[in-house]
């Protein structure tokens, strides 16, 4: 078999460069501002920028923790999320995490490695890193405030309705006292003034009687 003549040798190397350089040049820019924030013994969250460029479909993150005991790789698509939250995450160990852009024309190179270590479940969060712990209790006390103001206003109005009722019970009491007091006074004149009984009736008729008799004797 007659080897390929050195020309068509060097056309095919210089097509297979062109492919890759036009591969390349068609990846979308690798992930910026690679930080991790909220972390927890067991989680935490992974964010990152995408610079101007290629439309930016998913991404892929490389997560291993560094004595090489574990490797996970993570990958999503149709979706423009700028953070990943890692879960299972070992308690006090150190990780070592790269995020790439996917595209339609392939992946991107991968971001710088970005080291962190997560942290012990008697620890408490860092104040730069519990923004969302901060926004919780924050939560948890404008909840109580508000639970607190709902009980004294229902207090204060159950108080008001006490004082209408012993004010109403009062007047109420006041006037069966004088209505009864009215109603006495009533009563004692007509007892007072009540026509008696005319005893006069046999002097009338005694009158009468010596008057003719009187007559008689003249």
């Amino acid at each position: 078999m007659a080897p390929f003549p050195a020309c068509l040798n060097s056309a095919v190397l210089v097509l297979f460069s062109c492919d890759l350089c036009l591969v390349r040049a068609n990846r979308p820019p690798s992930p910026v501002n690679v930080t991790v924030t909220h972390l927890k013994a067991n989680s935490a969250t992974v964010s990152w920028d995408v610079p101007e460029g290629d439309v930016v479909i998913g991404y892929a993150i490389s997560q291993q923790r560094q004595d090489g005991q574990m490797q996970r790789f993570i990958r999503e698509v149709n979706t423009t999320n700028r953070a990943c939250v890692l879960w299972d995450l070992a308690e006090d160990a150190d990780y070592i995490i790269q995020v790439q852009s996917i595209s339609l024309h392939g992946e991107s190179q991968a971001s710088k490695r970005v080291h962190f270590r997560t942290l012990k479940e008697t620890d408490r969060l860092p104040s730069n890193s519990s923004n969302q712990g901060d926004i919780t209790v924050e939560g948890l006390d404008k909840e109580r405030q508000l639970q607190t103001g709902e009980i004294v206003i229902i207090v204060t109005v159950l108080l008001m309705w006490a004082a209408v009722i012993v004010l109403f019970c009062r007047q109420y009491d006041i006037i069966k006292d004088n209505d009864s007091n009215n109603n006495k006074e009533k009563t004692k004149p007509s007892s007072e003034h009540s026509t008696p009984e005319r005893p006069t009736g046999g002097l009338l008729y005694s009158k009468k009687k010596s008057l003719s008799v009187n007559i008689i004797e003249v």
